[in-house]
């Protein structure tokens, strides 16, 4: 894998979310890596579908890397894109070189669609009269403090549309519908492709136990990084942290030879 453009990498987002959410990351790799992110099917600007499955995202992460000529990248996704990233290396290693998963935890369903299937979370989405007081009804999902308040902003202004009778999140609400009963624990042991875990020093979901388990399941042969004073949502808190931590795997991983069969 070369440097100055010619590595890839594909960056996949969490529930709910969008491609904006790399705005901050994506284009401080571009200098050595052709980066790019995606809307997954129900979020952001891509269309909706009757039923959503993740093998079915996994399908979308690989059509788009097909179609801009990306040749075997590397898939980077946070929470539940660090789910799809996950399935698509289980399921189609031979078309991609690794994956990175952020603060991604595999015991239960994603924090986002925990969430929702509590009732807790992504109800119905309503509608307001103004983007302005939309944007102050955004709110990161598990709750968490984040100073940087411009990145927030961003993603919640990226988040909206405007519709006849207002503006409205752009997410599908039935994207959540069938991830209840999801264990990713068989797909994460299914991976044979170069794999790191990135985590929040003060995730409330990625704990030291859900670490080790997931170390246990990938036979203590991937590296697990903590981003420090970072929490769930590591793009928007510690984005310098973040960058650097995924220079430094991508350079090693142009360097040196995998050890997983």
């Amino acid at each position: 894998m070369g440097r100055h453009g010619q590595a890839r990498a594909r960056a996949v987002h969490g529930g709910a979310a969008h491609a904006r959410w790399w705005d901050f990351i994506a284009p401080q790799l571009t200098h050595h890596y052709h980066v790019a992110a995606l809307d997954l099917s129900g979020h952001g600007d891509s269309g909706h579908r009757s039923t959503y499955a993740m093998e079915q995202w996994a399908r979308e992460v690989l059509a788009v890397a097909g179609a801009l000529g990306m040749h075997r990248p590397i898939t980077v996704g946070h929470s539940m894109g660090g789910f799809v990233t996950m399935l698509t290396a289980a399921l189609h290693g031979e078309e991609i070189a690794g994956t990175i998963i952020i603060d991604s935890p595999v015991r239960r369903p994603d924090p986002e669609t925990e969430e929702a299937s509590r009732g807790r979370a992504f109800s119905n989405p309503k509608t307001y009269p103004s983007l302005e007081e939309a944007m102050e009804h955004f709110h990161l999902v598990p709750p968490q403090p984040c100073e940087n308040r411009y990145i927030v902003d961003h993603i919640a202004r990226h988040s909206l549309r405007e519709t006849p009778a207002g503006w409205t999140w752009k997410f599908d609400r039935s994207v959540f519908d069938r991830f209840a009963d999801h264990d990713l624990h068989d797909y994460l042991a299914m991976v044979r492709t170069r794999i790191a875990v990135l985590h929040g020093q003060f995730s409330a979901i990625v704990t030291p136990d859900v670490t080790d388990h997931m170390s246990e399941v990938l036979g203590r042969n991937a590296p697990f990084v903590e981003i420090p004073q970072a929490h769930h949502h590591v793009p928007l808190d510690q984005p310098l942290a973040l960058i650097a931590a995924l220079r430094a795997l991508l350079a090693d991983w142009e360097h040196s030879v995998p050890v997983r069969s």
